[in-house]
């Protein structure tokens, strides 16, 4: 190993030994277990250094590549001393000297530490700040003037309590810390990888987050759900929904690629997530080898893998949200009552119909008694054919015409007809190939494809037909249709433009002849002179006219023109062998086309096609396999050199503590019993790891501060009775997120001043011992946030899909073949929170990657933290952020009224909540004095940096020196930073 000298020196140095699970010995300890394991324990008396021949055996052991004992009785022989593998013991807390200081148990465990050290705890944060914190911690926005004033002036004992409630409660609480988990999520709006498509329906999984943390649903379900919703007994939708948190993998679209490659990379993050989240372990390391440092070896990490092996990835439909779809319930229940009343009046005058059956009957029986008159087709004489401008009609010795000229995206050939035909009953379309047309036609688009979409007869004994003369075709048929574009569309009335379009095709045969034939049902009148009129309407765009063409005239009936072969074998039988359905059958015939009848029955049609559309979405989750696969260790994590078979479980670590229980014992554990093993109260990691993320947020610093390991290498709690205690009373709690942050809230630790105490910061640096609170400044998305609500832009809304905020130029454009447009949102939709902007994981907003936004690809547990010049200078020039200070300007010029100190103070309000200082209002008026000099000679910059955020009855000039002073305020650390 690579420590071995670094171990051998410490080891050499003289000090103590330790016990196992404590400091570096101790790690070598543990892992050369079943090697010689009796001769390199520690002595029986603590605090001795270890003997010459304990550091030459640990030296050997070293030099021979430290393996790592795979016997069962070397796993039984060493149970893992590590105190995170140790059950969760709620203690006591401890007794304090400072008795007036401790509001709860929290705070007995910080002051035990700290007298200890002989160190006093600081003194609360005065209101402005509290409220401040509160603000920033909870909703992630700042509170108004006026909220501040009344905290600060309400002296109730139930003050501070009664704000904690208020805030737990808002909207936005979910939307605060539903960003928090959405990095553990991994969430993107994209795929990744090099073409990075975008997920338009990711969002969808984003609300689940939110309206499931905004309703405190307990945090063990919250987990289970997501991790296993789709197993869950009769599992809901939204259940469903839930796994969308292992769909946020990265998907590989890429041609060429091995999609079980993909697969195995995907199952591989999913369950290195799941370790990190909830066990907070380092399982990566275990996928190639065993672990060097923690307790588990490949073959464990593959059994867990086995859980998330037999999960596959699906679509499934859920509601947009829970508004939508009541809005939607409350609209098909009034269109149901609207239906059902035409109904019962179609009913009712349906009733009244006998003798129009009886009548429609004899009529029928008398034709069909006759011998029906031969189908024939019969060219006419044409005496006029038109087009769309530019398109021309060449008369072939056929009959036919062949279209040249203007090749257009759509259009309608007219044809005028005459004939001194009798019977006349429908029209025969003939569409023919031709060396001129594309691919032979018989369309004019490249590929010699077309679109009739609609076919329309009319036919008069008078001259031209007019539209009053139209004739209904009720029957389409065709030698060829293609697939969903069927001959019935082009007479279904439907005639839209482009994919609203239908219509008939004849993909992929193309270079044929095919014919249709669209019949009235009935023979039409005539004269000794006719004329027919034939429009072939062809809406579909892009070219897909008819190249070539003939129109003939059919004559004749078919009996199933008469009546449908249903009808037809009723009409055969005697009335006494009829069956109550048969007569309704007859009845429900005649009714589709009895004139009493015809305005009621398309009031009714078109009614049930007016029926409110569920508001339904695909989204993407995880759902269990019927028939599991097999899964096998990979050697070096090699897809492609399968190993030895596993079965799911768990790491051995654990169950010597926790054991995993399958619910069925008959089967192998799923991955439910996986995720209600993880939430067990029993399972020491869990409720550690997730108590410790809800300190973090509220600290800018875990017990543990190395969220992501809890393993050998982490650091160890600085509190770890305090972590216990909070975990247990996590459990306590029923799980719940808002009782556990109150809890937090509520202790005098969390009310301490930020203020930085030179003489503590001697002893205690880094301020693990919570001497003060931290300070700490808040997440990218948050910067955004409180810019745009201090100025007063920004939306409410919660939820709902992304959006495009101003993007600086050419960044979209660094997607993959620049195949992604950023489209600027219009209206409220610009000015939402951050976490709705929509992220590119290959091109994400520079806005976020500047203040350390993750970037998606991999879970995230603890956010960095940096300072650099770019952050400035993107909150100073930034499009966003200079038109918040156009905003500002505005609303200071508009709301404040008074001297300029006045309307400054106002300003500093907005942003950091307290008063400001004497000083301060002495900087910032000499900066507005400044400005005001400048901008009095500057007129074409006053207005450029105004924009459109004019105040009413404000000149240009002093609109313009308010932006420039605000925009100076609105970049004080102290907005951007949480006290």
């Amino acid at each position: 190993l690579d420590v071995k000298s670094d171990i051998l020196k410490k080891l050499d140095s003289g000090k103590p030994a330790v016990t196992p699970g404590e400091g570096a010995a101790s790690l070598i300890i543990e892992l050369a277990k079943g090697n010689e394991f009796d001769e390199i324990m520690p002595p029986k008396g603590k605090g001795k250094p270890l003997s010459v021949k304990q550091i030459a055996t640990l030296t050997r052991w070293i030099d021979q590549g430290a393996t790592w004992p795979d016997s069962a009785s070397a796993e039984a022989v060493i149970q893992s001393k590590h105190w995170a593998y140790q059950p969760v013991v709620r203690l006591d807390p401890p007794k304090v000297r400072q008795v007036d200081w401790p509001i709860n148990a929290i705070d007995h465990f910080i002051l035990a530490r700290l007298e200890d050290k002989s160190i006093k705890p600081s003194l609360p944060a005065d209101r402005y700040t509290l409220i401040k914190r509160l603000y920033y911690d909870l909703l992630g926005l700042p509170p108004t003037p006026a909220e501040v004033d009344a905290f600060v002036n309400d002296k109730s004992a139930n003050a501070y309590e009664e704000l904690v409630d208020r805030l737990l409660t808002s909207k936005h609480f979910g939307e605060r810390w539903g960003r928090h988990w959405l990095d553990k999520a991994r969430y993107a709006d994209s795929d990744g990888y090099e073409k990075d498509r975008p997920r338009m329906n990711a969002w969808r999984y984003r609300n689940w987050v939110i309206n499931a943390i905004n309703s405190d649903m307990p945090f063990d379900q919250f987990s289970i759900e997501q991790l296993a919703g789709d197993v869950l007994p009769n599992a809901t939708p939204l259940q469903k929904l839930a796994t969308a948190f292992h769909r946020q993998t990265l998907t590989n679209t890429e041609g060429g690629t091995d999609k079980e490659e993909f697969r195995v990379e995907a199952t591989f993050d999913r369950t290195e997530t799941t370790s990190t989240v909830w066990l907070g372990l380092t399982m990566t390391c275990a996928r190639c080898h065993t672990h060097k440092y923690d307790q588990i070896t490949q073959q464990e990490y593959f059994e867990l893998y086995a859980f998330f092996n037999n999960g596959d990835e699906a679509n499934t439909n859920v509601a947009t949200d829970a508004g939508a779809m009541a809005a939607y319930q409350a609209k098909l229940k009034a269109h149901q009552q609207q239906v059902a009343k035409l109904e019962q009046q179609l009913a009712d005058a349906k009733a009244k119909l006998g003798p129009a059956v009886e009548k429609w009957e004899q009529a029928i029986q008398s034709k069909i008694a006759v011998d029906e008159p031969g189908l024939a087709y019969h060219d006419a004489n044409v005496l006029k054919i038109e087009g769309p401008k530019g398109v021309t009609f060449k008369r072939l010795d056929d009959g036919s015409f062949l279209v040249g000229g203007a090749n257009v995206d759509k259009g309608k050939y007219t044809i005028d007809l005459e004939t001194n035909l009798k019977d006349i009953s429908g029209v025969r379309l003939d569409v023919l190939p031709h060396d001129s047309l594309p691919t032979k036609g018989p369309g004019r688009v490249q590929h010699g494809n077309f679109v009739l979409s609609e076919i329309r007869m009319y036919v008069s004994g008078k001259g031209t037909p007019t539209t009053k003369d139209q004739v209904k075709l009720t029957a389409a048929e065709s030698d060829f249709s293609q697939a969903n574009w069927p001959v019935k569309n082009a007479i279904d009335g439907k005639e839209g433009s482009g994919s609203a379009d239908t219509g008939w095709a004849i993909a992929p045969q193309f270079g044929k002849a095919h014919h249709a034939i669209f019949s009235a049902g009935a023979l039409l009148p005539t004269r000794e002179k006719t004329f027919v009129r034939v429009v072939l309407s062809q809406s579909y765009g892009s070219q897909h006219m008819i190249g070539r063409f003939r129109v003939r005239l059919q004559t004749g009936l078919d009996h199933n023109q008469l009546a449908p072969k249903p009808i037809r074998a009723i009409l055969a039988l005697p009335n006494a062998e009829r069956t109550a359905k048969h007569k309704q059958m007859l009845l429900d015939h005649v009714a589709a086309t009895h004139p009493s009848l015809t305005k009621l029955t398309g009031e009714l049609n078109a009614l049930k096609k007016k029926a409110p559309k569920q508001p339904v979405m695909t989204v993407r989750v995880i759902v269990q396999r019927s028939s599991p696969r097999q899964t096998k260790v990979l050697r070096r994590g090699d897809f492609l050199q399968p190993l030895d078979e596993v079965k799911p479980d768990t790491i051995n670590v654990l169950e010597r503590v926790h054991p995993l229980k399958s619910r069925n014992p008959k089967a192998m554990p799923d991955r439910l019993d996986f995720a209600r093993w993880l939430m067990d109260k029993d399972n020491p990691l869990t409720p550690r790891v997730s108590v410790n993320h809800i300190w973090k947020h509220l600290f800018g610093q875990g017990i543990v501060r190395t969220m992501e390991d809890f393993g050998v290498r982490g650091e160890r709690p600085s509190h770890p009775q305090l972590l216990d205690w909070l975990a247990s009373e996590y459990i306590r709690l029923g799980w719940s997120r808002k009782a556990m942050i109150k809890t937090i809230l509520m202790s005098a630790t969390y009310r301490q001043s930020s203020h930085h105490r030179a003489n503590v910061s001697k002893i205690d640096p880094l301020n693990m011992l919570l001497s003060r609170q931290n300070r700490f400044r808040v997440e990218a998305e948050i910067v955004r946030d409180l810019y745009l609500a201090a100025c007063g832009l920004l939306s409410d809304k919660v939820g709902g899909p992304s959006v495009y905020p101003p993007l600086p130029p050419d960044v979209a454009a660094l997607s993959y073949a620049n195949n992604f447009k950023w489209n600027t949102s219009k209206g409220p939709d610009r000015y939402r929170r951050g976490m709705y902007t929509f992220f590119k994981r290959t091109s994400p907003h520079p806005n976020l990657i500047n203040f350390d936004c993750p970037d998606g690809n991999t879970t995230r547990v603890n956010r960095e933290i940096s300072n650099t010049a770019l952050q400035p200078l993107q909150t100073l020039n930034n499009i966003t952020f200079v038109e918040a200070s156009q905003a500002m300007a505005k609303r200071v010029l508009t709301e404040s009224k008074g001297n300029d100190a006045q309307r400054l103070n106002a300003a500093i309000r907005l942003c950091i909540a307290r008063p400001a200082t004497p000083f301060e209002l002495q900087r910032f008026g000499e900066l507005l004095a400044k400005a005001r000099a400048y901008y009095a000679s500057h007129a074409d910059d006053a207005k450029k940096l105004v924009g459109g955020y004019a105040a009413p009855n404000v000149p240009a000039d002093e609109s313009a020196a308010w932006v420039a002073t605000v925009r100076m305020i609105m970049n004080v650390d102290e907005f951007v930073t949480r006290e």
